[in-house]
């Protein structure tokens, strides 16, 4: 049950992280907006550290498939464009 609800929770960061990683990097630098994106999600994750340290060796490749989801989902998003 809380492994469940803590891959909710990541997946829900992950959107928050792709968008924020895509808002203060801009376009390109997609290496660098992964990496900001995972580190955004764990320094959010609502656990200890510890436990943070544990899931992300037992998950990483699901917080990096969740990433990529993000990703996809933000780029099917309307442009919003300024005047």
């Amino acid at each position: 049950m809380l492994l469940e609800h803590t891959k909710k929770k990541i997946i829900d960061l992950a959107k928050n992280a792709v968008f924020v990683a895509e808002s203060t990097l801009g376009s390109g630098k997609g290496k660098e907006k992964k990496e900001m994106a995972i580190k955004y999600i764990l320094r959010n994750i609502p656990l200890p550290q510890f436990l943070k340290n544990i899931l992300f060796s037992l998950l990483s490749s699901f917080i990096d498939d969740a990433v990529e989801s993000a990703v996809r989902y933000l780029k099917t998003l309307p442009k919003i464009q300024g005047d």
